[in-house]
């Protein structure tokens, strides 16, 4: 009986599956060998064969970086492999500074233990367009894989460009403002490739610095290392019993943030952006667009606009983003979700630079973050955040998007829907700028619901209401 063979698809950043199930050596050498033959293409017309791969703490992973070196190699390209696990925005900027033809991440990112995945990256030091990924995913099985034993792993090249990222971060960010600042921050890169990066760059001044979860753990100790609330007790409270100003998260591959408080509670990105654009815009006197995903604050829209900030709107991806950052003039762009942009670095999330900059941010303010916020919301309106996932099958959720857009309800919650936009997913529009989105996922059985209202108790009985529309149990 022959066994069918896994389907490879690249999602909104990379293939990602469960381990020994569909995530397998001989998997990753199909997957390798159609970006081996994508890249071979590519080099009859630039000249370049050089490959950057790095990897993440997952397990296997780095065996599964060496499979894809050794399908490279025997298709005729060069790689420089990292000999550690690096974060990804470091793997990135390498595939830039040695003008590699592309790059290959191992990770699954912010994913499930069990997942691992094979992050494509471009020449420029960004995720790869979609054109890249869904010519690699027609080459894959056209060809068999070609293997040939790795005997020079290119490591000497990578020194160079890891001592330009310290170079780099250490002139975009004052880090000696912040070294020499009163006061405790906690990091926490969720047992992911942060690790002690972030610390490193803080070390040896009069700021107290301490990093939890820095160890390896594959099993990311029994949560998922995606930096919102549910997953950041452990960095809350220890933020609350070191009464530290400020707690920073990175996430599994260290390319999202989040951030708690100085009260141990979780900021939302609804709060981190627009902050964080403020810092860029007033402070630092920088300027350039503003790219919004659909899921992202009212906030920053207005902070664009009294700045006179040209504004965009995209959907939600970084690769959007990542877009727009080639061909305009981007300030920042962000996502919901933690991954944020910023001008004059690659067009790439960057969780290492992100939590620097945004630690600039609150020791520029001399404030505490929580303070920092009832100003923003004084100053721009009052917002609040929250999002549900639930459990719904791929068609159901579509229908339910689907019938919202073409049939919306004049009222929700009580409150009256005066807008219906269909930028990605069905967005429910209030009179006070307050929006319920309803966005499924096309590769898996999930409906988020995001809302963002004018006051909290507004936003829970939105997203109530919202969830209420919602097929149960499918």
């Amino acid at each position: 009986m022959t066994r069918t063979l896994a389907p490879i698809r690249f999602g909104t950043d990379g293939w990602r599956a469960i381990i020994a199930q569909d995530f397998t050596f001989a998997n990753v050498e199909r997957v390798a060998q159609a970006y081996a033959a994508h890249l071979s293409e590519q080099a009859a017309t630039s000249g370049a064969t050089l490959v950057v791969v790095g990897y993440d703490r997952r397990f296997l992973s780095d065996k599964f970086a060496r499979r894809a070196c050794e399908i490279l190699i025997g298709n005729g390209l060069r790689v420089a492999l990292f000999p550690h696990d690096t974060p990804t925005p470091l793997i990135s900027w390498a595939v830039k500074v040695l003008q590699a033809i592309g790059g290959i991440v191992i990770t699954a990112s912010h994913n499930p233990f069990d997942f691992n995945g094979f992050k494509i990256k471009a020449p420029w030091g960004g995720s790869a367009p979609p054109e890249t990924t869904t010519a690699v995913e027609r080459l894959v099985d056209v060809s068999l894989p070609k293997r040939a034993e790795l005997l020079v792993d290119g490591r000497e090249l990578l020194a160079p460009a890891v001592e330009s990222y310290r170079q780099q971060i250490e002139s975009y960010v004052d880090l000696e403002r912040l070294r020499t600042a009163i006061g405790t921050v906690i990091i926490d890169p969720m047992h992911g490739t942060g690790g002690r990066w972030v610390e490193g760059f803080l070390s040896g001044g009069t700021l107290m610095v301490e990093t939890i979860r820095a160890n390896r753990d594959p099993l990311f100790g029994g949560i998922n290392p995606e930096p919102i609330d549910r997953n950041l007790a452990a960095l809350r409270q220890r933020v609350i019993d070191s009464q530290a100003f400020l707690g920073l998260a990175t996430d599994g591959d260290a390319d999202r943030i989040g951030a708690v408080d100085e009260r141990g509670q979780t900021m939302t990105m609804h709060d981190v952006v627009p902050l964080l654009l403020l810092h860029l815009a007033r402070r630092r006197k920088m300027t350039g667009g503003v790219v919004r995903t659909f899921s992202q604050s009212v906030l920053t829209s207005r902070i664009a606009a009294a700045h006179g900030l040209k504004l965009y709107e995209t959907p939600i991806g970084f690769k959007y983003i990542a877009d727009l950052m080639l061909h305009e003039d981007i300030l920042i762009g962000a996502e919901e979700s933690g991954g944020i942009g910023v001008k004059g670095h690659i067009p790439e999330r960057d969780g290492i630079l992100n939590s620097l900059l945004f630690l600039e941010a609150v020791i520029s303010a001399g404030k505490p973050p929580s303070e920092m916020l009832r100003e923003l919301h004084k100053e721009f309106g009052e917002f609040y955040f929250g999002r549900r996932d639930l459990h719904v099958a791929v068609e159901a959720g579509k229908e339910l998007a689907a019938r919202l857009a073409s049939d919306p309800p004049a009222e929700l919650g009580g409150f009256e829907v005066v807008n219906v936009a269909t930028v990605d997913g069905t967005k429910l529009e209030f009179k006070d700028e307050s929006w319920l989105l309803f966005r499924q996922s096309g590769t898996e059985p999930a409906l988020r619901i995001y809302c963002e209202a004018t006051s909290a108790q507004k936003m829970a009985s939105l997203l109530a209401a919202g969830v209420a529309l919602a097929p149960h149990n499918s």
